[in-house]
Parts: structure tokens; sequence; C-alpha cells
């Protein structure tokens, strides 16, 4: 790690300490400027040519060393609720603080472009927790947060990976060097094999204006399909290989990966040939404006596991069956579990620039809903639009501005499960009068110095949890990042 964090500090003392850093900072960066003898009226700053890390990696490189630490703070104000359970969002005036911090190494052995291998290594380790323990909600509003707080926050190997390209072509294309590939160009047409322990949306669903919950949009729904159900263990990472075709204007990507043992398990279930996740997309970068960037995906996914359904619990527990063998007051969704179950969904994801500072995104999403929610959120059905402004306009054009509406919700054999009592791995008030989890997201990041940002960010939660009867709930956030 490249952050140490001391537990007995206090979360406001961690945001002080890097608030004085950025102070301490920025005043170097301007004492330097004033020994040089710069202009007063300096040229605008170029966004592209712009330093967004505290130190520059070198260029043409054969390795990657670098770091990002994320800290937010989240107040919840209190909001109406008669009643609430054991898997409630409180209603109650509640503030939590988490902390991420993430070491990415790679290695390129050699220097071919068209046959080009990266070997990739992540440490990483997440502290802090989030509002009440990051249940009660479909849309949780920091994805920064561990739904199993107990895991601590010992650093973990995040990702290992091998990243190996075969180039179809003599014809290269330039591209921006990352921990994910270290070359500075690639094949124009070529296939893209990864093996090892890696996150979806690292490769699938990715969106420019709404995946990047450092610097852009916090909530779960909105920089991810909330109703793709994706492979992952408690902290979203998972083990397989994926394939990927690109051309020059499209690509396509298949991965299977493992399933987590039990639903928002830190486990997994190793026996392929019984439980998996498949997922597929396909990328075609065109937009709906002519001479206007544009990118649209189509995403599938096929998950088998140890999975029950919503149905079957109801009827058992209504008819007095489980109550009778098993002693259980509530409908009860891992007493109905199977092996091989079938979950499936599709989505839709798509971004178009609008002006040189203005880009919009949305997103669909569906799921069957029949078969418990396992391993990403409760959700079965997701929609959502929403948009950024970068601060050109004000000479900030690293700031940025961005809205969000998601509405998300849940089919009729899951709302009767709550309805009655049961509990997910998210979601539970006891009961349920049901309506769609509708959230509005607002944000300003501002860029401080170097790879040093601040945000605020303000959520609204209508129906939290699906629930006509508790809300609205109101949730503001200060976010402090640094990329090294």
């Amino acid at each position: 790690m490249l952050c140490h964090c001391n537990a007995r500090i206090t979360s406001l003392s961690l945001l002080a300490c890097l608030l004085a850093l950025a102070g301490s900072a920025a005043a170097c960066a301007q004492a330097t400027v004033s020994q040089q003898q710069v202009p007063s009226a300096p040229q605008p700053q170029d966004p592209i040519a712009s330093a967004v890390t505290m130190f520059p990696h070198p260029e043409n490189s054969r390795y990657w060393l670098s770091g990002q630490a994320n800290i937010i703070l989240q107040g919840r104000l209190p909001f109406h609720s008669p009643y609430q359970g054991t898997n409630s969002f409180r209603n109650s005036a509640e503030y939590k603080t988490s902390l991420l911090g993430t070491a990415y190494t790679a290695l390129r052995p050699t220097r071919s472009i068209r046959y080009n291998t990266d070997l990739i290594l992540n440490i990483e380790s997440a502290g802090g927790r989030g509002l009440s323990e990051a249940l009660g909600l479909a849309g949780f509003t920091n994805l920064d947060v561990v739904r199993n707080p107990n895991l601590g926050s010992a650093p973990y190997l995040a990702r290992y990976e091998i990243h190996q390209v075969f180039g179809l072509t003599s014809k290269t294309v330039s591209q921006e060097p990352n921990f994910f590939a270290l070359a500075p160009s690639v094949p124009a047409r070529r296939i893209e094999f990864r093996i090892g322990k890696m996150t979806l949306p690292d490769f699938f669903d990715v969106n420019d204006v709404g995946s990047d919950s450092h610097l852009q949009f916090m909530n779960w729904t909105v920089d991810n399909n909330g109703a793709w159900d994706y492979a992952a263990d408690t902290r979203g990472y998972t083990v397989g290989g994926m394939a990927e075709y690109d051309d020059r204007n499209w690509s396509l990507r298949y991965g299977i990966f493992a399933m987590p043992t039990v639903a928002n398990g830190i486990d997994m279930d190793w026996a392929f040939s019984r439980a998996h996740g498949q997922n597929g997309e396909f990328e075609l970068r065109r937009g709906f404006i002519s001479q206007h960037r544009g990118t649209q995906r189509i995403l599938f996914y096929a998950n088998r596991a140890h999975m029950g359904t919503y149905r079957e619990a109801v009827q058992d527990f209504l008819s007095g069956y489980d109550t009778a063998h098993f002693g259980v007051t509530v409908p009860t969704i891992t007493l109905h579990e199977h092996f091989g179950a079938l979950k499936y969904g599709l989505g839709y994801n798509t971004e178009q620039d609008v002006t040189a500072n203005l880009r919009l995104f949305g997103r669909f999403g569906w799921n069957e809903g029949q078969h418990e929610s396992f391993a990403y959120t409760e959700d079965d059905q997701t929609v959502e639009a929403g948009g950024d402004y970068a601060g050109t306009r004000w000479h900030r054009p690293l700031d940025k501005v961005g809205l969000a509406v998601v509405s998300n919700a849940i089919k009729r054999d899951h709302q009767n499960y709550l309805k009655y009592g049961g509990l997910g791995f998210l979601l539970g008030d006891g009961k349920l009068n049901y309506g769609r989890e509708d959230i509005v997201e607002s944000y300003y990041t501002w860029h401080a110095w170097r790879g040093l940002f601040y945000a605020v960010d303000v959520q609204h939660i209508a129906d939290p949890g699906y629930n006509r009867d508790r809300g609205p709930a109101w949730v503001g956030s200060v976010r402090a990042h640094v990329d090294f």
C-alpha cells in the first residue's frame, strides 16, 4: 500500500490530514511558479496535457507502478419510517467513512506490439464502513464499501492477470498506456486474452461518464448496471478468463468466471461444471450525433450457482411446510437452493459526446428475477440517464459536474418474498409496500493539484429498499481522491 491508515485515527482527522497535504502541495506549487516568474496571465490549462497523477509515468516503459487512495465521508439525515427490519436502511442520522487504497503494478516482458504480454498484480485495502452497514438499498450510496465489514481492512490480492495480445494485422493504433495494458499502441485488429483474478466491471459495461466511483458518481446502480448480477465475491472480484476481438469500430468480448458458494459470499465455488458466470458484450463505437464520439454496448449474462427461487420460498412458507419442518417464521430462500440454478439477464449501455464539454450516458438492465439476487445487488430491472459537464468555461477543464437519475425495480416474486418478511443479502424491512426505488445523484469534482481531487455529492432516494412506507432519504458525501 502507498497509503497507511491508523485504525485509531478518526475519519475527520483523515480528511483533515489530506486537506492539509493538499494545502502544502498547492503552496509548494505556487512558490515554484513564483520563483520562476511566470507571467500573471498564464495560458489556459490543457486537460489532455495536464498532469492528473502526483508523479508522471515514464513513456514507453516496460513496467507500471502507481497507486490511489479514496476516502468518502457520507452522512444521512433522519427520514420518515413507521417501521424497519433487520436489513433496513436506518432512518436515524448517521455518518460513516470508507477508505480504499490500491497499489497497481504491471510488467511488460517484451517490447513486441503485435504479440504484447502484460503481467498484472494489484494489492488493495478496503476499510471503514457504509451507512447502515451497506444494507437496505438496492442502489447503495457508496461503491467503495465492502458489503461484509467483518472482513476487516487487511491488505489483500485484488487482481492478478496475464494479458496476451495477438495482432491480426501490422497496422497499429495508439492507446494511452495504463495498468491493464502497457503498450503505447496496439494492432488495429487483434484478439486479447485475460486470465486470472479480476473484477468484471473493469472490462464489461464500462462507461466513460458513469463508471468511476473515484472521480464521478458513487451509487452502485449508477456506476454499474444494477440488474447485472455479475460473478463476484463480497469484495467484487472473481477468477476466470475472457477473450476479446477488437476491430477499428467494434469489439466483441466473452468470459467465464467463478461464482460464490453463497449469496454475497467471500468463498468461490471452483466446480465450474455446476457453478459459473458467463458474460458476453458487443461494443459499437459509433454515436447518434455526426462528428461526435459515441458508443453503444449490449451485454448478456447467465449465472449458474447454488441459488434459491423466491416463489418456492414463499409458497412453502405460506403452506406451513417450512415452519413445520424448519421452524422458520418468515420465507427463507436459503432453504430452497438448488445446484445449477440458472439466472440470466441483459443490458444496454450508451454514451454520447454532445459538445466539447457535455457528455450524456444511459443504461437499461433486466434479469429474470425468479432466482435470488446472488452477487451484486437486489435489482431485477434498472433504467438510468445522466451526464457530466467539464469546467472549461470557468477555466477549470479538469473539474466535472454530473447529474444522474436511476429507477430500480424487482419482480412480483421478489416483492412477495420481502412483503412476507423474507431477507435477502441486502434488503428486508420486515414487510413491504412496493414502489420503485428512484435515485437522483449529483456531484461536483474539483481538481486541486496534480493527482489530488475533491468532490461533494448529494443523493436523493425515494422508496428506499422499494418501500413506499419509508423515506425519502437524503445522503450527502465528501470525497478526497489522490492518484500517485
